[in-house]
């Protein structure tokens, strides 16, 4: 963060996120429709097969997923989001979760965010965004498309 600019939308809304903060989550880089973040597993996290919760999992995904959808600047919320499970994760497991943006256009944004362990890929999520309009009811300007 910069003195002279202050925190940037992202640094905003993570600062805000009680729920992935509390969870231990950091916010590792970030910039325009990009984030990284990581989490540890902790003993709470994990489920009766003594693996990772798929609810800790796609929320770890989906704060990176906010994260880059709000770093233009419109407050973003999630129009939908899928996830797939590749392989397990464990107590003790440093995850970091990368989001990157495929699309953005008029209000809605496309995003995928891979969480690996190290380089083995744990789980791959796709999210759907949707900028909300601001006071005036004018719309987010812009469209953007990045290759994959």
């Amino acid at each position: 963060m910069s003195q002279a600019t202050g925190p940037t939308p992202t640094e905003t809304m993570f600062s805000a996120d009680e729920a992935s903060r509390g969870l231990g989550i950091e916010l590792v880089e970030h910039g325009e429709g990009t984030a990284v973040l990581r989490m540890t597993v902790t003993p709470a996290m994990v489920n009766g097969h003594r693996i990772a919760h798929g609810g800790f999992l796609f929320l770890l995904a989906d704060t990176a997923f906010a994260c880059a959808c709000n770093s233009h600047g419109p407050v973003t919320v999630a129009a939908g989001a899928d996830i797939v499970f590749v392989t397990p994760a464990r107590e003790g497991d440093v995850l970091v979760a990368r989001a990157e943006e495929r699309a953005r256009f008029g209000r809605s944004g496309v995003y995928d965010v891979s969480v690996r362990r190290g380089d083995e890929v744990i789980a791959e999520f796709r999210g759907r965004s949707r900028s909300m309009r601001d006071s005036t009811g004018s719309r987010t300007p812009g469209t953007t498309t990045k290759e994959p």
